[in-house]
């Protein structure tokens, strides 16, 4: 149980570890540093991901199947980095599987995979998986919270499912006449979805074309991108450039998901503290705050609740 002493709290729900942290990290840090209750919730192990390092290959869901167990050390590695105390998953470790994932014709857009096991979060019952969110949401109270858009960003199915279920929850929390038996109600004041600003995106592009380990190497536009956000569309930017060294540190926590020497990441100079330190949201519910007359966008995600 989770005592609410903190007086701004916010509840963030991702799909597989590592997720948090390249969307959220330098967000997730600063509130930590700032005295907010950030909470976690994890959807799924993330038992089919990708192994980057060769010498866990074994931990394969055609071999051994161990890679939900060990990307939940790889979490809670990453959450010591980010100062996070409070990260559960959803109906607790192991209830949802990972879906997997394959790629759209065009190879920009994530799918459903053919084989999708019936324990898989995408198959979930939604009514369920909202139920666990709802508990706690009732136990830690949060003011905002934070999850990916309709399109799970880029496709993925549990990215799409965790939307839904946070959707739902959302709004089933704060009814009283719902199973009062998962805590007294809640409503939370405000819900962000995360976003990449199409700018942001333009600029890396541009920026990187002379380098030699150019991540975007034969795309013109952000729009070949696939997850790009409308600018005019993004309401909040959270500047958490002086916490991007814990982020970074929480990013190599999740080694078997994440190569931070490789380019994606390490975006030389400005474009990499542009990318990962300042992260962008939409408000979704809610009233908004008042925006930074520079930006033009929220400066902080509680702006407007006057805590």
């Amino acid at each position: 149980m989770v005592e609410n002493d903190a007086q701004r709290r916010i509840l963030l729900v991702h799909a597989h570890p590592d997720d948090e942290t390249i969307g959220t990290g330098a967000t997730m840090a600063r509130y930590v540093a700032e005295g907010a209750r950030v909470t976690l919730v994890t959807c799924t192990r993330g038992e089919q991901g990708e192994i980057l390092v060769p010498e866990l290959e074994h931990l394969a869901p055609e071999r051994e199947d161990g890679l939900g167990e060990h990307r939940i050390k790889e979490l809670e590695a990453a959450m010591a980095e980010l100062g996070v105390t409070d990260f559960r998953f959803l109906g607790g470790a192991g209830r949802y599987r990972d879906s997997g994932m394959a790629w759209d014709e065009h190879g920009r857009r994530a799918v459903a995979p053919d084989d999708v096991r019936p324990d898989s979060f995408w198959m979930a019952d939604l009514r369920e998986a909202a139920d666990h969110l709802v508990e706690v949401i009732r136990e830690v109270r949060p003011q905002v919270v934070v999850t990916y858009d309709e399109n799970g960003g880029y496709g993925h199915p549990d990215h799409i499912q965790a939307h839904r279920v946070t959707t739902y929850a959302f709004v089933l929390a704060g009814v009283a006449s719902y199973r009062p038996d998962l805590g007294a109600p809640w409503s939370p004041a405000k819900m962000y979805w995360t976003a990449m600003p199409r700018s942001v995106i333009q600029h890396a592009i541009e920026r990187m074309k002379e380098h030699p380990d150019n991540p975007f190497r034969g795309v013109e536009s952000a729009d070949e991108m696939g997850f790009v956000v409308d600018d005019a569309d993004i309401t909040a930017a959270v500047d958490g450039r002086a916490w991007l060294a814990q982020k970074a540190a929480a990013m190599r926590a999740h080694p078997t998901q994440i190569d931070v020497s490789g380019p994606f990441f390490a975006l030389s100079d400005k474009v990499g503290h542009e990318m990962w330190g300042t992260e962008h949201y939409r408000l979704v519910c809610g009233t908004a705050g008042p925006a930074d007359p520079a930006t033009g966008y929220e400066p902080d995600l509680f702006a407007g609740l006057g805590i």
